[in-house]
């Protein structure tokens, strides 16, 4: 890797209140001095892994080719589950084999895990290896911080242009989750979920815009209905359904917080019908 100032963006469930952030930041900057680090977000909800590949996948393309993303979350710390880097033609992933790492995979790749997390091959210009070799640890390695331990010292030791064989075995299968879109029903009405619900209380689902029904939608969601869709957050006396730059259909509460509003939370479902 040319230079020796990568960035690295990190990815985690940890939140902001403890040293958790902080010491991960810290043992790579040990390891490499002049890595920049980016936060991505820490927000992420507790062992919420697709909430995770969500937010992890709506950063990462916007990053130069180099960019090397550590994402930890990781309710299965310390079990025999892998430890793995993943390299794609632009960038570098860092996490455990859990699923996390689908932010990575193109669509057509993730299909191929079926309705759950699953094993998926790995396509042609992506390698991956399972993070076996101590060398690039911190030692002693505590079996419930791996982000610390081990996944931030080989994002550094990647920064400074270690081999990704170096690391351990190249895999050619990693976990997957399939691809976020909402369930097309027979009456050509879509059943979604919500994946993400963002700082301002918007709910982001896995309705993917292309797939919203041609002309006027009506748009069910914990027992409240909203009529249209539109393409801002103009102020409106109740919900709003939008359709947001990530591609997803959100409901909003412009000046308000639909979150709140509908005391909702992560897996809601969002139910979208043909007016």
């Amino acid at each position: 890797m040319s230079g020796r100032a990568p960035i690295i963006t990190l990815a985690t469930d940890f939140g902001l209140q403890d040293a958790y952030v902080a010491a991960m930041k810290g043992a790579i900057l040990t390891v490499n001095p002049a890595a920049r680090l980016v936060d991505v977000s820490h927000a992420i909800r507790p062992q919420a892994i697709e909430q995770g590949v969500f937010v992890l996948a709506g950063a990462w393309p916007y990053f130069p080719p180099g960019a090397i993303h550590v994402a930890v979350i990781d309710p299965a710390v310390g079990t025999a589950r892998r430890a793995l880097a993943l390299r794609t033609a632009t960038a570098t992933f860092v996490g455990p084999d859990n699923g996390v790492l689908s932010a990575a995979l193109p669509d057509d790749v993730r299909s191929a895990a079926g309705d759950s997390p699953a094993p998926v091959r790995l396509p042609a210009g992506y390698r991956a290896v399972s993070l076996t070799n101590e060398r690039y640890f911190r030692s002693p390695v505590s079996s419930t911080f791996h982000g610390r331990d081990i996944f931030a010292p080989v994002a550094a030791h990647l920064s400074l242009g270690a081999a990704l064989e170096d690391l351990g075995e190249r895999v050619e299968r990693i976990i997957a989750l399939p691809p976020f879109r909402a369930r097309l029903l027979a009456d050509g009405s879509l059943r979604g979920r919500v994946l993400h619900i963002d700082a301002f209380g918007n709910l982001i689902t896995d309705v993917r815009v292309e797939d919203l029904p041609p002309g006027n939608a009506v748009i069910e969601v914990a027992g409240r209905t909203v009529e249209g869709v539109s393409v801002t957050y103009e102020p409106a006396a109740d919900l709003r359904a939008v359709t947001g730059s990530s591609g997803y259909l959100e409901i909003a509460a412009p000046g308000g917080n639909a979150a709140v509003a509908l005391k909702a939370e992560l897996g809601l479902t969002v139910v979208v019908r043909p007016a």
